[in-house]
């Protein structure tokens, strides 16, 4: 299998590094992949130092976001921590990348897998973005390929470790692994779309995990909760209670203890180092000997936490989880009656073996409207144009709370515990009648327009040379301030609130460090023409599929003459949106209506 090492060149004396990927190819033979060469340069102008990175072929450079980076990442990401780390001299609190497993042969495993799940990110059916979620897959499955690969060579046995995915999601990790050899299978609260890819080989399940003497795995080997949520500091538990051989690997990543999100405790730390430590003592409490390392993967949540080995023998597990409760309970918020967990034969019968090696074992088995009067000098209009499927992210919510003694009833270890509904609640405004959106953006673009703007200029100027008002910018606490109690209640209902609704509406509003202003395209079309990097401007003679606000609204109407608009100067400029690929694996394409003509929004 073809593979591909980056090699450092140093010049001390120059002052810079040269990255050289070597890549071999189906003969065997090693050449240097000269599109994707870049260099890093530090330089020193009298009593400053620089630093710069450049790539030697810009016009072939082939991104895919983990081996070889985006330009962007490099000019914005990369270099920033670099001149950090420079001047820094505080230790991270993290452990080196990849610390408990060998680097060479993780890079071997890894590029063999990229080549083998790339055409997933082509035909992705889930509405995230395939790149990151096909590649950080394949290299979390890569770790524990390896990882597991190690303790078969120090156990002296040949059979593949078996798994359970708690909160499994998409499913490719559980693939990757059955398809690899592992027997295993994936649980998730939601069926996804992209299920229906995956061979018969890969088993899936739709079910809701809760924490109690039903929710064990004694046939597992493993236990994984890769951004398991909720689920993330019980993992250790279940793994624990599960059998005396079961080991858990987690990916921590929103912030959950036993019951409802994590409490801030020590202000000394980072959230995120204060979360790991406390999923790390969970895991220690239930008598896990835990490891820390982190993964090579494109997310700023990248350390996991392993427990491979217990602490005690097999003979005190009574004992041991007698302490796993009190802690349990001690940790947990409002509570019904103790629940104890009555250790099964998995644990009464399992022999007293060495802590530190545990052997696989195999495995058999509707709300009142705003009604305040538009803005003056704003016309009312009819439908704006649509939230931006992009900006549209849902949040699964924790279901109402429950009475504890009902969850008592249930056998639940922490009766409080509430697991995530089934069907996603989407809570990012954009469900929100469009009437109420409409009346809320007219009024915050009314209060913009009455500010004198910022410019000692005072207004601008249009491409035609007529006087264009740009507004003002105003706080969002100062934009809050001024609307009403009715309003504010139904945005505090969804996340991020004011400011969710206002970045949805994309063309009307610029929200930046806190202060939103009316985003003026001559600038937008001017700074995305000389930072190719950014997102792209919709085509203005391919993309009219949508009215321009400011044409239909703003009292001085557009500032962009219609040809250079990328949205709609009227009824006549409308086309039909092109035909959208179905997001659901199975179905056919779904045409997107036009907008319709009797619509259009009339400017008083």
């Amino acid at each position: 299998m073809p593979w591909t090492l980056r090699i450092p060149q140093a010049d001390v004396l120059g002052g810079t590094v040269t990255f050289l990927p070597l890549e071999e190819d189906a003969d065997r033979s090693v050449r240097i992949q000269t599109s994707n060469v870049y260099q890093i340069r530090l330089s020193r102008s009298q009593q400053e130092w620089f630093m710069s990175v450049s790539i030697v072929c810009p016009e072939h450079w082939h991104a895919d976001g983990v081996v070889h980076p985006t330009p962007t990442w490099l000019g914005e990401i990369l270099l920033a921590r670099l001149a950090r780390w420079a001047v820094g001299n505080r230790p991270s609190g993290f452990k080196s990348t990849l610390s408990l497993v060998p680097i060479a042969r993780y890079s071997q495993v890894y590029e063999e897998l990229k080549e083998k799940y790339r055409p997933m990110v082509k035909v992705w059916p889930e509405v995230t973005d395939p790149a990151k979620f096909v590649f950080e897959d394949v290299a979390i499955a890569t770790y524990l390929l390896v990882l597991w690969e190690q303790e078969r060579a120090r156990l002296g046995v040949t059979e593949r470790q078996s798994f359970v995915d708690l909160g499994c999601g998409n499913g490719l990790l559980a693939h990757i692994l059955c398809s690899q050899g592992h027997p295993g299978r994936g649980i998730d609260v939601r069926r996804r779309g992209i299920w229906a890819m995956f061979e018969a080989e890969t088993r899936l399940e739709e079910g809701a995990i809760t924490p109690d003497d039903r929710s064990l795995f004694p046939d597992a080997d493993w236990l994984i909760g890769n951004h398991s949520d909720e689920l993330t500091p019980w993992i250790p538990v279940i793994a624990a209670r599960s059998s005396y051989r079961c080991r858990f690997f987690v990916l921590p990543c929103c912030f959950f203890g036993f019951v409802g999100k994590y409490p801030r405790r020590q202000s000394q730390k980072t959230q995120y180092r204060e979360y790991l430590d406390f999923v790390t003592e969970v895991g220690q409490v239930c008598g896990f000997r835990v490891e820390e390392d982190c993964l090579r993967i494109p997310s700023t949540k990248r350390v996991c936490l392993i427990g491979a080995s217990r602490t005690y023998p097999a003979a005190q597990e009574a004992a041991v989880d007698t302490q796993r409760t009190q802690y349990i309970h001690s940790q947990g918020g409002p509570r019904g009656p103790l629940q104890d967990h009555k250790p099964g034969p998995q644990h009464a019968s399992a022999e007293p073996a060495a802590p530190e090696d545990p052997a696989p074992v195999s495995r058999d088995t509707q709300t009142t409207e705003a009604q305040s009067a538009a803005p003056e000098g704003l016309a009312m209009g009819a439908e704006l144009e649509p939230v931006s499927r992009d900006t549209r992210a849902t949040e699964a919510q924790p279901t109402a709370p429950e009475d504890p003694a009902a969850g008592a009833a249930r056998g639940l270890w922490l009766p409080a515990f509430q697991p995530r509904e089934r069907a996603e609640r989407v809570r990012n405004c954009g469900t929100l009648p469009r009437d109420f959106v409409n009346q809320v953006v007219l009024q915050v673009a009314g209060l913009l327009l009455g500010r004198k703007h910022v410019c000692p200029e005072g207004a601008s100027q249009d491409q035609s040379g007529k006087p264009w008002n740009p507004g003002g910018s105003l706080s969002l606490a100062d934009v809050a301030s001024e609307l009403d109690r009715v309003t504010l209640q139904r945005l505090k209902r969804e996340c991020g609130g004011l400011q969710t609704l206002l970045r949805n509406r994309h063309q009307v509003f610029a929200v930046r460090d806190g202060r939103v202003h009316l985003r003026d395209w001559r600038e937008e079309l001017s700074t995305r023409a000389t930072r190719p990097g950014l997102r792209r401007v919709p085509d203005t003679d391919a993309f009219k599929t949508r009215p321009c606000w400011f044409f239909a609204h703003h009292p001085d109407g557009c500032a962009l003459p219609a040809a250079h608009c990328p949205f709609a100067h009227g009824p006549g400029e409308l086309r039909p949106a092109p035909t959208r690929t179905s997001r659901r694996a199975g179905q056919p394409p779904q045409p997107v209506p036009p907008e319709s003509p009797n619509s259009w929004p009339e400017k008083s």
